[in-house]
This record gives structure tokens, C-alpha cells and sequence, in this order.
């Protein structure tokens, strides 16, 4: 498992960072509605971030382990809808989190070396 995650770490990291900037621009795009086009502008800038780091980190692992670590997004949007946009957290989507959680750990550490 450590073998698989050194192996693919640069990548991981990469990828784990364009999920944020593009959950984070999704979440401008949402604020947008009622807040202005300087959100919307400035969540295309950081969703367009995300979308660059995604290619780049593709260069440094396993698809197979990569792609999946896109899930992450799922969580971070939860979460940020949980405290910035007082959305409900039900025990459904923190199970979700948690299982997404689970996966992304085994994922990251299951590439055959």
C-alpha cells in the first residue's frame, strides 16, 4: 500500500488540489446567483485551475488511482454547503462522506507496483 501511494504521490497531490479549486469554483458559481459576476468570473478561474492541475497530475500516476481521487470533490462540496451555504447535513451524506473518504484512502494505496 505505501508502495502504491509513494509511487503515485506527486499525482495524488495534484489531483487531490484540482478537486479543490474546482469544488471551490463550483461553490462561486452557486454564489453567483445572488451575488454577482465577480463570482461567476472568479469560479471559472479557479475551476479552470483545477481543470489544469487535473492534466498535469496525470503525468505523475495511475489513472486508475488518479481519477477516482476527483471524488474528494463530493465530500468538499457537502461541506462546504454544510457551512457556507447552511445546508443540511443528514446521516445520509455523512455516511456518504465517510465511505467516500474509505475509497479514496484504499484507492490511493491499491496500485499494483
Amino acid at each position: 500500500m505505501r508502495e502504491s501511494f509513494e509511487k503515485n504521490k506527486k499525482g495524488i497531490l495534484l489531483m487531490l488540489t484540482a478537486a479543490v479549486f474546482a469544488c471551490i469554483g463550483q461553490l462561486l458559481w452557486k454564489l453567483s446567483v445572488t451575488d454577482g459576476t465577480l463570482f461567476l468570473l472568479a469560479g471559472f478561474v479557479l475551476y479552470g485551475i483545477g481543470a489544469l492541475l487535473m492534466l498535469k497530475a496525470y503525468r505523475f500516476g495511475s489513472v486508475s488511482v488518479l481519477q477516482p481521487m476527483l471524488s474528494t470533490n463530493y465530500v468538499l462540496s457537502a461541506v462546504l454547503g454544510f457551512l457556507i451555504l447552511k445546508e443540511p447535513m443528514t446521516v445520509q451524506k455523512a455516511a456518504g462522506i465517510v465511505i467516500i473518504t474509505i475509497g479514496v484512502i484504499l484507492i490511493g494505496g491499491g496500485d499494483e507496483s
